[in-house]
């Protein structure tokens, strides 16, 4: 086994995995409100501390196994042209990245969701969440095989409380069938709005783990950000992170798997190690 595969094995040996979302607001430093008007600029131009942010930042997701992005740039005009998921995936060391477009405006901006990983993902699929504004996704990450595979999702939702409930309808239709889940991100939305939509709640039993207050980052007064379980997972510690730029706070949790989902995903770390190994030879 290489010593990639060894470096994943050692990851679950303790039987749980660190997760972390996210809303970067493309690396815009945001600390009080008058800040959404004199530095909405931003969204637009580059700014040249934008990269010693993202720096900053790396160094803080380097901590974690899996992080969820919201509102990351995918490499346009106003973030100097740096593919913002790629280059958090470097600096933090993660091997695996995966960027889903959401509203692409050409060389403008490029809005996005992103997902950093030290474990090597089964598939990874993108959904469209429906809307009437176009530009909200979901990235699906699977994790081993069969039943008992982990199964991890990053969702940015939308501002308005009929697109939400469209878009929980359509998360819930997909994560029913599914045992080991996670949905985390920016889901726009408390969590007695989480609670309050039927559908979603039967698809996906909540642990009670109420989350921290995330939003605004300055002065936390809503639980907007999430790391949501079903019930088959424990939650070990749930935190949220000092404030790192955004308007939003990054919100943390220690999984525990269990056994029948731990052993999927090490023979998905064992699998990966001997497909590299086979690539490699002659």
């Amino acid at each position: 086994m290489t010593q990639l595969a060894e470096a994943r094995t050692r990851l679950l040996d303790g039987g749980h995995l660190k997760l972390l979302t996210f809303n970067l607001q493309v690396g815009i430093q945001t600390s009080a409100y008058h800040h959404y008007l004199t530095r909405s600029w931003q969204h637009l131009l580059p700014h040249p501390k934008r990269l010693r942010r993202l720096d900053m930042i790396g160094e803080v997701l380097g901590r974690f196994d899996i992080v969820g992005l919201q509102e990351a740039d995918g490499g346009s005009f106003r973030s100097g042209h740096v593919n913002q998921v790629e280059y958090l995936a470097t600096h933090a060391g993660f091997p695996h990245h995966f960027q889903q477009l959401n509203r692409n405006l050409g060389r403008i901006a490029q809005h996005s969701n992103g997902l950093l990983s030290r474990l090597t993902p089964a598939s990874i699929e993108e959904h469209r969440l429906p809307g009437t504004l176009p530009g909200r996704g979901a990235i699906h990450a699977r994790y081993g095989e069969g039943p008992d595979a982990f199964h991890l999702f990053v969702a940015h939702l939308a501002l308005s409380h009929r697109g939400r409930v469209r878009q929980l309808d359509y998360l819930s239709e997909i994560i029913r069938p599914l045992r080991h889940v996670v949905v985390m991100g920016d889901l726009n939305c408390t969590p007695d709005q989480l609670h309050g939509h039927e559908r979603f709640r039967s698809s996906l039993p909540l642990n009670p783990v109420r989350p921290p207050l995330s939003y605004p980052s300055w002065q936390p007064r809503r639980a907007l950000d999430h790391i949501l379980l079903s019930d088959s997972l424990k939650a070990d510690e749930v935190r949220v992170l000092e404030h790192l730029f955004s308007d939003h706070l990054p919100i943390a949790v220690d999984v525990r798997l269990p056994d029948a989902c731990l052993d999927a995903c090490l023979d998905a770390c064992l699998g990966a190690g001997r497909r590299e190994v086979e690539r490699k030879q002659p």
